[in-house]
């Protein structure tokens, strides 16, 4: 009897999700062509045009969610970090910048003086 009320339910929420899918084309598909054409002189799109946009959009800029990713954007580790933090020495946080700085900031170019060993010709 748990896996008939199991397999309803997948059923209904896979139709609930696919109903909702359509909505969301039709409904940019509709809003594209209510106001583009009027706007902007642009195309009228059909509801295959539409959900290649749609998924365009998705390739472009991410979830069509919005938001940030994280919902907690302190994150899990931030009591970690500020115990170790606390628990270091200068010297010890110094390098610590230093290595974050080293891996994640832009790093500039070597000199000419740096590179004396090579010859370009």
């Amino acid at each position: 009897m748990h896996s008939g009320k199991k397999i309803a339910k997948v059923v209904i929420l896979s139709i609930m999700g696919v109903a909702f899918l359509i909505g969301v084309i039709w409904g940019t598909m509709y809003l594209w062509n209510w106001l583009v054409p009027t706007l902007f002189n642009g195309p009228v799109v059909n509801i295959w045009q539409t959900l290649g946009l749609l998924a365009l959009s998705r390739i472009l800029f991410g979830r069509w969610g919005g938001g940030c990713k994280h919902k907690n954007s302190n994150g899990p580790w931030k009591h970690y970090w500020k115990e170790r933090w606390a628990n270091m020495n200068a010297e010890d946080r110094e390098k610590f910048k230093q290595k974050l700085k080293d891996k994640w900031c832009y790093k500039e170019e070597s000199t000419p003086a740096a590179n004396s060993g090579t010859s370009n010709g």
